[in-house]
């Protein structure tokens, strides 16, 4: 590893408040242009359905380059960069249906946590109308959801967190719970915090098997395309009622499938690249 062109950084909770930092300055840099404009020349870009997406990138985009200059280049002497190999056509017919099998056993857990009640509720409408308000024309929806946000997420949450939690000497198993819950926890509320926790340990256990963060990025834009295309057509996240089946169904067969081809991905597939 002393001779890889990838930086053996470490992640720390001063490295947790640069990115912080980045994605707050990328954030208010494009709102105070937003103001400007407004003022400007009496237009509110705020209302066009491209603006969040703008908005999102400059905050990610900051947030990673805060990490490089403030914590990778200092300590490592080398510039922040990742392995994006492709692997051999085997391991993809492996990792996509166990992810499969994850998203159909994180939806059946999600759908036990309740809507209805005096919190849960009140909740879960404010919820419903927050995403509502976020629904976008279908283009600007998809860029957002499977290119952008797996692309900028799995840098973020398994590139850099991840995978710096196990340069410092972090257990890789609690490597990847520990990003899997933080990704969960800024998603922001508990029906998509299970299956964040749930699919990040899937995507971190890919990426730390296959040191390739194409791999996870690919997943992670298939499970957001799933989600977009159940939102678009029958207006709901739910496998079991675009189907019309029980959630229990959804349950057997997402066991069958995670199990399976879990157990032929770390057993039997002999693929594991080393980032030289």
């Amino acid at each position: 590893m002393e001779n890889s062109r990838y930086p053996k950084f470490t992640f720390t909770w001063i490295g947790g408040l640069v990115l912080l930092a980045g994605l707050f300055i990328g954030t208010m840099a494009v709102s105070f242009f937003g103001s400007f404009w407004k003022i400007a020349f009496r237009e509110n870009l705020e209302l066009k359905d491209w603006f969040l997406m703008v908005t999102n990138a400059a905050g990610f985009l900051t947030a990673i380059a805060f990490f490089d200059f403030f914590i990778v280049r200092p300590s490592t002497g080398k510039k922040l960069n990742f392995n994006f190999s492709p692997t051999n056509f085997y391991t993809y017919l492996l990792i996509f249906p166990m992810m499969i099998g994850m998203m159909f056993i994180s939806e059946f857990i999600t759908s036990l946590i309740p809507t209805t009640g005096p919190f849960w509720g009140k909740y879960y409408d404010y919820f419903s109308q927050l995403m509502e308000q976020l629904t976008f024309e279908p283009v600007i929806m998809i860029i957002m959801t499977v290119i952008m946000a797996p692309v900028f997420e799995e840098i973020i949450f398994r590139g850099i967190i991840q995978k710096g939690l196990i340069n410092k000497g972090v257990d890789p198993r609690r490597a990847i719970f520990y990003a899997s819950v933080i990704f969960g926890l800024v998603h922001g509320n508990p029906w998509q915090f299970v299956g964040a926790v749930l699919l990040g340990c899937v995507l971190g256990m890919v990426y730390y098997k296959t040191k390739s963060l194409l791999l996870p990025m690919l997943l992670h834009g298939f499970n957001n395309l799933c989600s977009s295309l159940l939102v678009t057509y029958t207006k709901s996240e739910s496998f079991a009622d675009a189907f019309k089946i029980s959630e229990w169904v959804i349950l057997a067969v997402g066991i069958v499938l995670f199990s399976l081809f879990y157990y032929l991905f770390t057993k039997k597939n002999k693929v594991h690249y080393a980032e030289i």
